[in-house]
């Protein structure tokens, strides 16, 4: 799926050597022109503005009588792929990302749409709900503190996260059922198994970004039940998403987790991928960051309490040692783009390449009710709410 931006023609531009017409967008030659590329930046985010400002309301949550199910691993073999590429839950999406909120990758371009330009100390509001899904993330981070790392020869994958494991999922159920209304407590069987699954492998001992799409889908679970509402979009990412980042850390540093399935030097990173796209959307316009500011270790260290991708790129330079071209190539390629837009364009493609379009990946998620792997309605012809609103700025 293109980007919405992706594919329209620049307009013409005032510039100092007089008026220039772009194709699509596509690379430097486009904006060889009088202006800053921050200009660029503001044009095209602009024209997003204008396309998503035109959709309207196209549906509800779903409703009080909407029967739950405990979700299930639904795509067995690499041949089922097609079953996913060909779902509601991801094929739609691609022909039109403002047709179904609901679904994985629109709400990922929603909450996309929501945070560009934003900090983590922008003013935002910051709901009931919100701060009752921050006290969920709270209760698991100081479980975390009461099962400390046991003693053992092996320095990767401490044995006591399967102790964690095990009390996240004995416990997670009642923990979000008791911050549900009572009208919402009949979702939280299915709610609770995504974030479960966000939190790592027992059996393994590792996490990666299986565990995080889980994460993601747990919080999309919590509009589509109207637990959350279009206001909280923007807090969806600068609050809890980057209190989840904060926890998945902590796990991962207190047992000494594995990476499910790294690159190793290819991987965009050893375990997460969600926060370079939103943490690249904060950044478009920024007045002074340019994408090649990131690989410089006292830049992304003043700017990690302040956005996503330095706060991922402060923790990788923590962690790892020697030259950043070496032990993060990919990075060190992508700090080479020219704009935060096309960043954010280009990670976003990577992802449904590297993430939803992997079998070891898709193998690992569940659906159920709130994310069905059934036939796409606009493969098939049958009308279907989109149960959501699309994505508004």
């Amino acid at each position: 799926m293109a980007s919405p931006t992706e594919d329209l023609p620049l307009p013409a531009i005032p510039c100092m050597r007089g008026i220039r017409r772009g194709g699509p967008l596509g690379g430097r030659e486009h904006v060889k022109i009088g202006l800053p590329l921050r200009y660029i930046d503001a044009l095209i985010s602009f024209v997003l503005i204008e396309i998503v400002s035109s959709y309207r309301d196209a549906g509800d949550p779903v409703g009080s009588e909407h029967k739950y199910v405990l979700p299930t691993k639904k795509v067995t073999s690499a041949d089922q792929m097609a079953l996913w590429e060909k779902s509601d839950a991801y094929h739609k999406i691609n022909a039109d990302p403002f047709a179904s909120f609901q679904e994985y990758v629109g709400f990922i371009l929603a909450l996309n749409d929501s945070v560009t330009g934003k900090s983590l100390s922008t003013n935002i509001h910051v709901s009931e709900a919100t701060t009752k899904t921050l006290a969920i993330l709270d209760t698991l981070s100081t479980w975390i503190d009461e099962i400390p790392p046991i003693n053992q020869p092996q320095r990767f994958g401490n044995k006591a996260f399967r102790d964690f494991y095990a009390r996240a999922k004995e416990r997670c159920r009642g923990l979000i059922e008791s911050h549900l209304p009572d009208s919402l407590k009949s979702a939280a069987e299915e709610v609770s198994l995504y974030l479960e699954e966000g939190l790592g492998n027992a059996t393994r001992i590792d996490y990666g970004t299986g565990h995080e799409m889980s994460f993601v889908m747990f919080m999309c679970t919590l509009f589509r039940i109207g637990f959350l509402s279009d206001e909280d979009r923007a807090a969806a990412v600068l609050k809890i998403f980057a209190k989840y980042l904060e926890l998945a850390r902590k796990l991962q540093r207190t047992y000494m987790m594995e990476p499910a399935g790294s690159h190793g030097v290819w991987s965009l990173d050893d375990f997460q991928f969600i926060p370079f796209i939103w943490g690249s959307a904060q950044l478009i316009n920024h007045p002074k960051l340019e994408p090649r500011s990131f690989t410089n270790a006292d830049t992304a260290e003043a700017y990690a309490h302040d956005y996503l991708l330095m706060s991922c790129i402060k923790y990788i330079n923590d962690v790892k040692t020697g030259p950043f071209a070496e032990h993060s190539n990919q990075l060190w390629h992508i700090s080479g783009v020219p704009t935060w837009t096309k960043v954010n364009q280009g990670l976003m493609k990577m992802y449904k390449a590297e993430v939803l379009a992997k079998f070891p990946v898709i193998q690992h998620t569940f659906f159920g009710s709130l994310f069905k792997l059934e036939p796409c309605s606009e493969l098939t012809g049958r009308p279907k709410s989109t149960g959501m609103a699309p994505p508004r700025i």
